[in-house]
């Protein structure tokens, strides 16, 4: 499976241009990909640099044959109209199932910030089976509301384990408790707002401990489970390239490496490259792109 994330910053490139075609065209020149993870994805702002208007119709109609998903953390009517700002899943597998779960947004009095959300699309890919495919942007400025997400995200992927090992009453009538598609393999991606060195990311790869499981009621297979960071995986000793203030210094004067791939257990084995295009400039961010499978 090739899977490509990217913070596309509303689609707007370093010459304050909003241009979905021209992302499209940057993630077609990585080469081939199966899934397609943006974030920053706006309908209709027209007060944002290079006035993006209704991205998710646009992105769909430059990827006639994909399916698409968007998942909107904001979602409001101003005197503008109706504006969403979120996350988008476009794959060419098959789809089995969709899910969009709201991040935790706890109060942090004078700090700005915004709601945030994570998508999961389970895809069928050929040789790995059904994978949740997760993508996410955590808070920028609030630390205390990133580690609240980052709890949430960790729970979240271990819940799904958990539900794996002991899996609901089945049932094929057709109603919505027909049985659900459980598998072990997830991949989460995005923008999250956290170096390497911090805290989050500590947090994020945490193995779930034995009181931790037994206070949840999870199964004890889930003891020990957690997320990879793959470009850790296949470079341990060397830093990810860097996938933020690389051209632009807005934010701050050192380029850092903040956009990740985690993946499950099972899927550790599995991923055989991880690369940065370290030229594009058609957002503030640099776009990953991973190969999993053989």
């Amino acid at each position: 499976m090739h899977l490509v994330t990217w913070n596309t910053q509303w689609c707007c490139g370093l010459d304050g241009r909003s241009d979905p075609a021209r992302i499209v065209q940057a993630v077609q020149a990585l080469g081939h990909c199966d899934v397609l993870c943006l974030q920053e994805i706006a309908v209709n702002y027209p007060q944002l640099a290079g006035q993006p208007g209704d991205q998710v119709a646009q992105l769909q109609a430059l990827l006639p044959d994909w399916q698409i998903f968007f998942g909107a953390a904001v979602d409001e009517w101003t005197p503008a109209g109706r504006q969403r700002f979120g996350n988008l899943i476009a794959t060419r597998l098959p789809v089995l199932q969709v899910q969009h779960y709201p991040l935790p947004y706890p109060a942090d009095a004078g700090v700005r910030s915004m709601p945030r959300i994570c998508t999961q699309v389970t895809v069928q890919d050929p040789q790995l089976g059904a994978v949740r495919v997760l993508t996410t942007h955590l808070e920028y400025y609030s630390k205390r509301q990133r580690m609240s997400q980052v709890r949430y995200l960790r729970r979240l992927h271990l819940e799904a384990l958990s539900q794996l090992c002991w899996a609901p009453q089945p049932a094929q009538d057709g109603s919505p408790f027909q049985t659900k598609v459980h598998t072990p393999h997830a991949v989460l991606c995005g923008d999250f707002n956290f170096e390497a060195h911090e805290p989050e990311y500590e947090a994020m790869g945490s193995r779930a401990g034995v009181i931790e499981c037994l206070d949840a009621g999870w199964p004890e297979q889930v003891v020990g489970a957690r997320w990879h960071d793959a470009w850790r995986v296949l470079s341990p000793q060397t830093p990810q390239p860097p996938t933020f203030k690389l051209f632009d210094r807005t934010y701050g004067p050192d380029p850092v490496a903040c956009d990740f791939v985690w993946l499950s257990d099972s899927l550790r084995a599995q991923v055989r490259s991880l690369d940065v295009d370290g030229q594009t400039q058609a957002s503030d961010h640099q776009p990953v792109r991973v190969v999993l499978g053989a």
